[in-house]
């Protein structure tokens, strides 16, 4: 319990949420203090809460340009609608071009949404201007004054406590490979039914590859400003070592099916796998509560012994059998121990650069780094390329316009209180995807009522208003700082702020929490129907786009893995491309899958053909750096004819999944004579050696590392390839049903 406190008070989301507080409640004590009013403080805390959208992890430059288009945006449109708000006939249509037009900034990516979002709420909360001692003008001014205001805070926050960031997220990151690395140890072992650990994997597979993206972000841009400082050179060769374990960790060796039959009567060897994969996991564990400060950097750990009950069981497994039925076998349970020892490895290596035991001079920089961040565009051709019904934003910025002016006539018609809690529900709640939508609008009317009922509770018992303030600063920090972990929770502090700062103000605070209630329910409603009625944008229409992005992925990977088997030496940048490349396609197709299921069954069209080709998609790409893995990182002879036979009858099968996913004519064809010969070759190479090692052996020869080596990549390589090739035509199989 303390632990968890302490982790957190040390998160980036409360040190957010405590700079919201102060950024909003210092401008309203000078105002009152020395003008004795609040509306100057008012307007300024507002433009503070208007810039923290914008405020997002990530590089300072980007930080910085996108708080500073939310001040503008802000500015300006509170300035607008101000204006023309009183005027009933101007301001519908007026409503109607900037909800569209600012919500359609969304296409040029996640920070541009989120500055949207800061534009919406600015022309939702400019209606709430009432004030007699601050001018329009004055009052759109001082908004972009705490705009500014609280980007001078984060800016100077971030500038002089560097690492709270950074290690935050690296603590975030380690946290969420150890579990992944632990699913691996929970797949391995499942018999039964794997579906719901595979569900478990997905989520955790987005949720990882976001936090890449912005610790790629952030350490190349510090790189670049501050120069390569020791602890930066650290930061990142953690950070390439946390991507080797997540790629070892994705790149599992192991067709689970093939697995369960051959070792059905031999389960202890595959649950000493399981305890050394969970030791892996703890490791990382502790490495994460090492960077948050919360344990003390140790170096015990049972991985010599737990490898050596794997060898023993090898060996056992070896004599049990016997030679050379067991051949096979064995090969594959050495490459899959060969796989967790470089895990061990990876994890030892950040374990001295923790310590500090890795010298400056060996700490290397990436070579062209910066190619591996993805790239914001915002080219203007994406407005136009965006601009039709098919576009998931487009629909959604109709959606939200329709949405908003009915909230807004419905507001008026009614002649509620505070009528813009309506058009303030309906922007807060809805989302591109109904998932989402429907998500948040439950947790939003949930957590509002629990508020509203927790306030009148704190009212009967006190009027006080000292006490009021109080608790309003507590909520404001605490429902800030859990709106992103638990919206719920998040809404319900957020709704005991808004009643008590009105509380503050109004003497019959009672009926304040009552229209809050109301107002949050027609505006939930509104949503919520919305997204049904509305242009609704199914999950199940835009499946195809996302198998076909990571299909495409997977075809760039494969080439680069075929030109390294021939050429070997240093990884290129253009493999390591692809395979980043890779990751972020199939985890935006699991993130994809994940609101899918989210949507009503009658909208589920095809749901489980749609699983089992999410499903083949993540053991392609498993199976794919598996094979990229085992190439790069052992000695291999020449590439064989029959390898190139083989990649060239996927590199077919991902042409027609594509080709059927951009509804084209599938006239790809595979030549199965050449597939049928390439894998009698295979075989026969392999038998030769085999049967090479067994005369050896009856000679009392030991065994050679050539030989050694052969017989693992013939094995190894045609494995991989063969069920690379059963996957693709799975995956031909299964979109064509669709």
């Amino acid at each position: 319990m303390i632990t968890s406190f302490l982790r957190y008070i040390k998160s980036i989301q409360f040190l957010k949420a405590v700079l919201v507080a102060l950024a909003m409640t210092i401008p309203v004590f000078i105002s009152i203090y020395f003008f004795d009013s609040m509306d100057i403080g008012f307007s300024i805390a507002l433009g503070a809460i208007l810039s923290l959208p914008a405020d997002i992890n990530g590089s300072l430059k980007h930080k910085f340009y996108g708080i500073l288009a939310s001040i503008i945006l802000a500015f300006t449109i509170t300035l607008m609608v101000g204006y023309f708000s009183s005027y009933l006939l101007l301001i519908i249509p007026i409503l109607i071009i900037l909800v569209f037009s600012v919500s359609y900034i969304s296409v040029f990516g996640f920070r541009a949404s989120l500055i949207s979002l800061a534009g919406l709420l600015a022309l939702v909360l400019a209606f709430a201007y009432d004030s007699n001692e601050v001018s329009l003008l004055q009052h759109a001014l001082f908004i972009a004054l705490g705009g500014f205001w609280y980007l001078f805070l984060t800016l100077s926050t971030q500038l002089i406590f560097p690492k709270v960031q950074t290690d935050f997220l690296f603590f975030t990151l380690i946290e969420k490979t150890a579990g992944f690395i632990k699913l691996r140890g929970e797949l391995l072992v499942e018999k039964e039914d794997r579906t719901l650990l595979l569900e478990k994997s997905f989520k955790l597979q987005i949720d990882i590859n976001e936090l890449h993206e912005t610790l790629r972000e952030v350490i190349l841009e510090r790189r670049t400003n501050a120069g390569f400082s020791n602890r930066i050179r650290r930061q990142q060769l953690i950070f390439s070592k946390l991507m080797e374990v997540y790629e070892l960790a994705i790149s599992n060796p192991i067709n689970y099916k093939k697995f369960d039959v051959l070792y059905k009567d031999h389960p202890e060897k595959i649950d000493e796998f399981k305890v050394l994969i969970f030791e892996i996991s703890e490791r990382l564990l502790h490495i994460s509560k090492v960077i948050l400060k919360e344990e003390k950097l140790s170096f015990a750990n049972n991985f010599k012994i737990l490898l050596k009950k794997i060898e023993n069981q090898i060996d056992l497994f070896e004599l049990q059998v016997g030679l050379p039925e067991s051949r096979e076998d064995v090969i594959l349970l050495l490459n899959y121990k060969t796989y967790q020892e470089k895990q061990i490895q990876n994890l030892n290596d950040i374990v001295r650069i923790l310590s500090k035991y890795s010298k400056n001079d060996k700490i290397r920089g990436i070579k062209n780094a910066e190619q591996f961040i993805t790239p914001q565009d915002y080219d203007l051709k994406k407005l136009r390329a965006n601009f039709s019904i098919k576009s998931p934003i487009f629909r959604h910025s109709l959606r939200l316009t329709l949405t908003t002016l009915i909230g807004f006539i419905v507001g008026h018609i009614i002649e509620l209180q505070q009528s813009y809690w309506i058009l303030l529900t309906i922007i807060v709640i809805m989302r591109p995807s109904y998932s989402l939508t429907k998500e948040r609008t439950k947790n939003r009317v949930i957590g509002t009522i629990i508020g509203a009922l927790v306030g009148v509770a704190i009212v009967l018992i006190t009027q006080n208003t000292i006490i009021y303030a109080i608790i309003a600063v507590i909520s404001l920090i605490i429902g800030f700082s859990l709106v992103k972990q638990n919206y719920r929770n998040g809404a319900a502090f957020i709704t005991l702020y808004v009643i008590f700062m009105y509380a503050i103000i109004y003497p019959n605070v009672l009926e304040v929490i009552q229209f809050r209630v109301f107002d949050t329910l027609i505006g939930a409603l509104l949503a919520y129907a919305a997204n049904h009625l509305f242009w609704p944008a199914w999950e199940a229409r835009n499946m195809k786009d996302f198998l076909k992005e990571s299909t495409n992925s997977f075809s760039n990977l494969l080439n680069e893995i075929n030109i390294y088997y021939h050429k070997k030496g240093e990884t290129s940048i253009n493999y390591r491309l692809a395979r980043k490349e890779a990751f972020l396609k199939v985890g935006n197709l699991n993130a994809a899958y994940q609101r899918f299921v989210q949507e009503p069954k009658s909208k589920q069209e095809n749901s489980a053909i749609i699983y089992d080709l999410v499903s083949i998609s993540n053991t392609f790409l498993s199976s794919l750096t598996s094979l990229g893995m085992f190439i790069r990182s052992n000695e291999t002879g020449i590439a064989p004819e029959q390898f190139e036979i083989y990649v060239t009858n996927i590199q077919t099968n991902l042409k027609s999944v594509i080709d059927t996913t951009n509804d084209k004519e599938n006239n790809n064809s595979l030549n199965t004579k050449e597939l049928k010969i390439a894998e009698k070759n295979y075989k026969k190479h392999y038998k030769n050696l085999s049967s090479t090692r067994d005369e050896e052996i009856v000679k009392g020869i030991p065994i050679s590392n050539e030989m050694k080596v052969a017989l693992h990549e013939t094995q190894l390589v045609f494995e991989q390839v063969k069920w690379l090739f059963n996957l693709s035509e799975s995956l031909v199989k299964k979109i064509n049903k669709i």
